[in-house]
Order: structure tokens, then C-alpha cells, then sequence
């Protein structure tokens, strides 16, 4: 092809004789390059990028490690860094060597630095802190008020909300104000009509958890839903992130695309709009939800009595102290002194008036190994509302 393109002929048709393409014809032409064509390199060359003019030798490279090697194992001083390989290098010859960020850079590409970069590791799953949930096998709703809302004319606004972890089914409860009797009611119409889940998660809101007043009060919602439904209630850490970040999204959701972006004349338009978001959420949602895990059904024949006696588990997820201590129900417990400033899980069991501490580590959900026990029984006295 090239002999025939020096000879005269049309690199078009010679593409055309040799049944090539045009541009084949041409990069070959452009390869020999007006040399003499037994001279010419018709080798085929290595594909990617071509090696940079002024990388390093890798002797040069080997020189570098070996150095650091010897200064760490023989150097008076102690320094092996790319200061001290770039000293001796000078000490042994005239010749010009890498620079100090030349060799600091072969020392990080061939993994020769004492330091290590700070490794990042993959997040937890969703409800990791719990194993059934993390596993899939059981669902966890979560419950937040959202406090501070005022429609022009002086109407205060407080919101229940409420969205399930795998599922993602929502809903919310504008009202002039949120107390443990009017959660109580929201959350009965919510699991009337989607079913129960296994677990139940909060905040330690006095109007969710009960008065941390006086030590061993258990408030309202706990009592009489969670409990006497066999729903397991699950207390978040204060002052913790993470641990309620599905439901404070779907606050922060709420708050764009029902509040800020309407003005409310009332509260009832106000309700109004917020069911018509919460529907169509649960539209959008519905694949979601089918892939989640099955919710229980509301019991039938249930009631609700104030002074039905407290059995079932209850959950709280507390950071240690100090002394390794933890406060719970008004209580302060020794969990372990070598777990300090460290995560538990705390297993509140009724029935057998004991609470189990297990540990908790992002970097490592799925161990949870048991850390110790203690006893505990709840006060036994009447209700009073």
C-alpha cells in the first residue's frame, strides 16, 4: 500500500484495491513517514497511552526503597522520609536525582509510607442496630413531631409524622398541638388501616416516652399501644445522628412540599393538603412497600385499657459514659468499664425483670455480642392519667 502511494497512485483507489479503508491506507502512509520501507517499524505497537518521556526509571524506583529500607534499619537519626533518601542520594554521586516530591510520590505509588489514609467504610444498613431489621425480616416505623409552625393570623401548627424504614409508607397529623392522647389516637388510625409493624421508633419526647421527671415512668404510647399490642417501642440515643434519619428526612420533606409551599389559610386547609401529599406518596411508594416486610394485622377483638399490666420488651439505644454507665428510665446502669463513650443496646424485658446490654459498632453491625445484664422491675402501680 505505501510502495503503491509513493509510486503515484491515489490513496482512494489503493484503498479500494486492497479492500481497505481509506483511513487505514492513510495511517499506514503517515506510519512510514518518507522512510525507506525496509526500514520502517511495521510492528505492531502496544495500545493505551505512551509511557511519559519523564517517568522515572524503575531502577531509579527500586534505588529510592531500597535507601528507605536502610536508613530505617541504620540512620543515626532515625529519619527515613523523602528528605532523608534525597540527602543520600545526594552523598552518593554528582549526579542529579529525583526531587523530595518525586521520591514522596514513589513512596505513596509503591505504598512505602508509614501513615495510611483514612479508609471510609460503607454505611451500615438500614436499621443495623437491630437485627431482624437490618435482616429485612421485620418492620420498623418511625414517629417524630414537628414543633413551631404558625399559619399567618396566630394558629399554631405541630405535625405527627410518621414513615415506615423498608417500606416507606408515610403519614402525618397536623394539629394545633400534638399531646401522648392525641398520638395515641394518630397512631391507632395509622395501624388500623396498614397493619402493625414489629417495631416502633422514637425520640425520648416526654409525650412518647413519659415524664423524665421521676425514674421508671413509662408514658402513655408505650403503655398502651406498643406493649399491649406487641409492638417492640425502640428509643433513639440523644443528641445522635443517624440513628432517626429516615423520619427527619421525611420531616424535612414535609415542611418543602406541604408547608413552605402553600400559604394555609387554616388549619383544616392545611390537613387538606397534607393528606393529598401523603397520598400521593403512597402511590409513588408502592412497589417499596410491596417489597418490604409484612406488617401484622390490627387484632380484632383489642381494647384499650390503662391498667393492663406491663409485660413485652422495650429497646433503648443509649451512649455509655465515662465509667461505662448508661442512664435509662431515670436509672443509671454499669454496662462494662472498658466500653466507654461506646454505643449499647438496651433490652428492657419485662416479663423476666431484667435488662440486657449488647454493644453496637457501626464499623461492624453485625456483631452484637452481649455485654452484660441487670435487674430491673417496673414499679407496680395504677395508671394515672
Amino acid at each position: 500500500m505505501v510502495a503503491a502511494v509513493r509510486g503515484g497512485a491515489a490513496m482512494r483507489a489503493v484503498a479500494r484495491q486492497c479492500h481497505m479503508s481509506l483511513s487505514t491506507v492513510q495511517w499506514w502512509v503517515r506510519r512510514a513517514a518518507g522512510e525507506r520501507l525496509d526500514r520502517v517499524d511495521w510492528e505492531d505497537h502496544p495500545t493505551g497511552c505512551r509511557p511519559a518521556v519523564n517517568r522515572l526509571a524503575v531502577e531509579t524506583e527500586e534505588l529510592v526503597l531500597r535507601l528507605r529500607r536502610e536508613l530505617k534499619a541504620t540512620s543515626d537519626l532515625g529519619e527515613y522520609g523523602a528528605v532523608a533518601i534525597h540527602r543520600e542520594l545526594l552523598t552518593q554521586g554528582p549526579r542529579v536525582g529525583p526531587s523530595v516530591r518525586t521520591i514522596g510520590r514513589v513512596l505513596e505509588r509503591r505504598g512505602a509510607l508509614d501513615g495510611r489514609r483514612r479508609l471510609r467504610h460503607p454505611a451500615p444498613p438500614p436499621g443495623w442496630y437491630l437485627p431482624a431489621v437490618a435482616g429485612r425480616e421485620a418492620e420498623l416505623d418511625s414517629f417524630d413531631i414537628v414543633a413551631g409552625l404558625v399559619i399567618r393570623g396566630g394558629t399554631d401548627v405541630e405535625v405527627l409524622n410518621a414513615i415506615s424504614l423498608h417500606g416507606g409508607l408515610a403519614a402525618s397529623w397536623p394539629r394545633s398541638e400534638i399531646t401522648a392522647k392525641t398520638a395515641v389516637e394518630s397512631l391507632l388510625e395509622h395501624w388500623r388501616s396498614v397493619g402493625l409493624p414489629a417495631y416502633a421508633q422514637f425520640d425520648n419526647d416526654t409525650r412518647f416516652q413519659g415524664t423524665h421527671t421521676h425514674p421508671n415512668s413509662i408514658g402513655r404510647v408505650v403503655v398502651r399501644i406498643c406493649l399491649s399490642l406487641a409492638v417492640v417501642p425502640v428509643f433513639a440515643p440523644p443528641r445522635e445522628t443517624g440513628f432517626h434519619a429516615a423520619i427527619e428526612n421525611f420531616n424535612g420533606r414535609w415542611q418543602a412540599k406541604v408547608w413552605a409551599r402553600f400559604e394555609h389559610v387554616s388549619l383544616a386547609a392545611l390537613q387538606t393538603q397534607s393528606a393529598k401529599f401523603i397520598a400521593a406518596l403512597r402511590r409513588r411508594s408502592a412497589p417499596r412497600l410491596e417489597a418490604a416486610p409484612p406488617r401484622r394485622l390490627f387484632p380484632a377483638d383489642w381494647t384499650l385499657d390503662l391498667q393492663r399490666p406491663l409485660q413485652g420488651r422495650m429497646i433503648f439505644l443509649r451512649r455509655t459514659n465515662d465509667r461505662g454507665e448508661v442512664q435509662l428510665l431515670g436509672n443509671t446502669y454499669l454496662v462494662a468499664p472498658t466500653w466507654v463513650h461506646r454505643l449499647v443496646r438496651a433490652e428492657v424485658h419485662l416479663d423476666a425483670e431484667r435488662i440486657d446490654f449488647y454493644t453496637l459498632r457501626r464499623r461492624d453491625p453485625s456483631a452484637q455480642p452481649l455485654l452484660g445484664t441487670a435487674p430491673y422491675a417496673v414499679p407496680r402501680k395504677r395508671f394515672v392519667e
